[in-house]
């Protein structure tokens, strides 16, 4: 089977480029990112070096192909509002564009549960459930957008498949729990609130094997989104006190009241907008709030329609981060 990967420099796309490239797959890869494109090719696989708002070079890229897999875009909880729609919204439409004029088979699209978080607590939350009326930040509101081309095309009759994966970790992750263990190894953590919010999170395999069932699912799931995530509801800050305790490093006891934090995050803000350049603050809304408050997703619909069974649990995962941060900063 001939397969496109976009975001393949990208630690979701570059996990699901390599499963696929083991399975014997004929895998294109395209991404941004020379270095990591060059180790793609070391390994023999295609490579395209290309940014989503190239139209051209990006329709021409799923030209023969019979799935496109779209992991490709610009997540951050900080940036401008123009470099997020670039690449999330007309990144999109130029897949779609790529997919329709090409007829490939299927498009499995990659998007985000941030679109449901309203920086107020909620659990199991199911793809259905309202979205709060503001975006929680600019990547939360492109997303959307691009969600909304993705329907846009499957009602002209592109077959296409959602997932909102939440929260990926695993070796590999330059974000999620290394972006944590960093301030561990500072001491400078504080527990935002009242460290008891539940959280979700998705090993990066239990991630691909969910795009793989996705090019496989039958014709009821074109159309639908589904969550992603390990299944494990877990209380976030007794995992980041058992990270803090595996690297050997004083447990974060100390608290903030979440609506101080809150406020510091909109001070930093308002004055890092005003900055030339815009640098990202230290600290953001999403970022405090995604600590401190509770917010967890419902997978049954992809247990039911995907035959979605997550394989690596997160203690595993855990273990395997750990292991990986020490050898990397031995």
């Amino acid at each position: 089977m001939k397969v496109l990967v976009t975001g393949a420099t990208g630690f979701l796309g570059g996990a699901l480029t390599r499963r696929l490239h083991g399975m014997d797959m004929q895998v294109t890869a395209l991404g941004r990112n020379p270095d990591a494109l060059a180790c793609l090719e070391q390994q023999q696989i295609k490579t395209v070096r290309a940014d989503l708002v190239d139209t051209e070079t990006i329709v021409d890229a799923c030209r023969g192909q019979e799935v496109v897999f779209h992991c490709g875009a610009l997540s951050a909880p900080w940036g401008k509002p123009q470099d997020f729609y670039n690449a999330n919204v007309i990144g999109t439409e130029n897949i779609i564009r790529g997919c329709e004029e090409n007829r490939v088979k299927r498009l499995v699209h990659v998007s985000t549960p941030s679109i449901y978080f309203g920086y107020e607590p909620r659990f199991n939350v199911r793809e259905d459930a309202d979205l709060p009326q503001k975006p929680a930040n600019e990547y939360a509101r492109t997303k959307h957008m691009a969600e909304m081309r993705v329907d846009e095309a499957f009602q002209r009759g592109l077959p296409v498949i959602t997932i909102r994966p939440r929260a990926i970790f695993g070796p590999g992750d330059k974000a999620l729990l290394p972006r944590l263990m960093e301030r561990l190894q500072k001491g400078d953590l504080r527990i935002i609130g009242s460290g008891k919010n539940l959280a979700d999170l998705s090993h990066i395999e239990n991630v691909v094997d969910a795009l793989l069932l996705c090019a496989q699912a039958s014709a009821h799931s074109l159309g639908k989104k589904y969550n992603i995530t390990n299944g494990e509801q877990v209380i976030l800050w007794d995992l980041i006190k058992r990270t803090a305790t595996a690297l050997g490093v004083p447990v974060p006891e100390k608290h903030i009241p979440y609506p101080v934090a809150d406020g510091v995050a909109r001070i930093f803000e308002t004055v890092y907008s005003l900055l030339p350049g815009q640098p990202e603050p230290p600290l953001t809304r999403y970022s405090v709030g995604i600590l401190a408050i509770g917010f967890t997703l419902d997978i049954s619909a992809a247990r039911h329609d995907l035959g979605y069974r997550p394989r690596v649990s997160i203690q595993e995962g855990f273990d395997q981060v750990v292991k990986c941060w020490k050898e990397t900063h031995a």
